[in-house]
């Protein structure tokens, strides 16, 4: 572990919270995303600490886009969206981790970045939560 990992709040567990995770892919973590203003903002989480794409493998960069498009394949199946956007940005934390998320036909912000858009954060309650990522499991499992 690097110096720089002992400090990453993904690498030391303070981030995302562990039970929005959804499963193990291999490389990364799947975590439903704290914030379901657009429901189904999902976030893949490597394993390992590494800043920026070029620090993986070949393989390792061909394994993680696979384990996105699962998580993407996935999310489609079960919400429908008009397009699934993906993330990796890293500036507010610098570890590499995939935003996927689905745009709905209702989208209140659909030409805007997620991020971009000003909103209350909504989190689940524990019981839509613990429903939606058994749903998330059991269609990766699938």
């Amino acid at each position: 572990m690097t110096e720089r990992s002992l400090t990453c709040k993904a690498c030391d567990g303070r981030w995302p919270p562990q039970n929005h995770r959804i499963a193990d892919l291999g490389l990364t973590v799947a975590y439903l995303f704290e914030d379901q203003f657009f429901p189904g903002w999902t976030v893949l989480v490597l394993k390992r600490h590494a800043r920026e794409l070029y620090e993986l493998t070949r393989e390792e960069r061909g394994q993680v886009i696979e384990e996105v498009t699962a998580v993407a394949q996935v999310l489609a199946e079960e919400f429908h969206p008009v397009k699934v956007n993906y993330g990796l940005l890293g500036n507010q934390l610098p570890h590499i981790h995939w935003h996927v998320v689905p745009r709905l036909a209702d989208d209140p912000a659909p030409l805007e970045a997620v991020w971009g858009h000003p909103h209350q954060p909504m989190p689940l309650g524990e019981q839509a939560r613990t429903e939606l990522i058994a749903k998330l499991q059991a269609s990766l499992r699938g």
